[in-house]
């Protein structure tokens, strides 16, 4: 220690008071702080950054602390969020029924059941077999509406999540927005959007960000949970999927919900 302390220019006798120095109540307050971190991270398996875990940490503690502080008390312990992205293949294919981009990117709604966005993403399990998720995400609470897992991606897989939607909202007619694939293209997909007189949208061709914030779920769905196991029977996935999308809309703090999950958001939306 001697050496350490004429290396680095420092008297022994300071060193010693250093660290015999009584805790303060910062010190105090950021162990407890960290502990909580630390239970945290490992309860939803390290995909939450800072930004998150400041949410999360700020709503349990019922404390209203900067993420500056939250940030250097991860990086003290060198706790990162384990998330990373992929980028997403496109198909072309050749439409039937083609809508104009009524949405043109306004992404925010007034209330749930406003806007509907839709989309269809693909997982492979180890064993080389393929599995496709479709899904519809509301714009007004971010929540997802309804959701299907299938060994195909087919027009059923995407007619059976519209039915659950309007199943489960009988008094809605959204704008309903999707990307050019065959499924939305289908004149029978029409005919279910007109029967609900609900107003169909569709991105331009080659354009992904028109439906960004479906997108973006699909990049959280993966990135917090499919990239982070690996999945060896469609049954191993689909279970986590279900245990995902409910974590996602039940306990998931989002930002531009102002701190609240999709349907916290949605409840007091609807009590307002």
């Amino acid at each position: 220690m001697a050496e350490l302390c004429n290396f680095a220019d420092i008297a022994r006798s300071s060193y010693y008071k250093w660290i015999n120095r009584p805790e303060s109540e910062t010190d105090r307050r950021n162990t407890l702080i960290l502990e909580e971190m630390i239970r945290l991270y490992t309860e939803v398996h390290g995909i939450y950054g800072y930004r998150r875990m400041t949410m999360n940490i700020n709503r349990i503690m019922s404390q209203q602390y900067n993420h500056k502080r939250i940030y250097r008390l991860m990086e003290s312990v060198n706790m990162k969020s384990v998330i990373r992205k992929k980028r997403k293949n496109y198909i072309p294919s050749t439409p039937q029924i083609t809508a104009e981009n009524i949405l043109n990117r306004n992404f925010q709604a007034d209330k749930p059941n406003q806007k509907w966005l839709t989309d269809v993403t693909e997982f492979k399990l180890t064993n080389g077999l393929k599995a496709y998720l479709s899904a519809i995400l509301d714009l007004g609470d971010r929540r997802i509406v309804s959701y299907v897992l299938g060994h195909a991606n087919n027009n059923q897989l995407v007619f059976k999540t519209f039915d659950l939607a309007v199943a489960a909202n009988p008094d809605a007619k959204p704008l309903f927005h999707s990307d050019r694939g065959f499924q939305y293209t289908n004149r029978q997909f029409k005919n279910k959007i007109d029967s609900i007189s609900g107003t169909q949208s569709m991105s331009r061709v080659s354009r992904c960000i028109d439906n960004g914030p479906m997108e973006g779920f699909w990049g959280i769905i993966k990135s917090e949970m499919y990239y982070l196991q690996k999945f060896h029977t469609y049954e191993e996935l689909e279970l986590a999927i279900d245990q995902y999308i409910d974590f996602y809309n039940t306990r998931r703090l989002q930002k531009n919900l102002k701190g609240l999950t999709p349907i916290e958001y949605r409840n007091q939306t609807l009590a307002a």
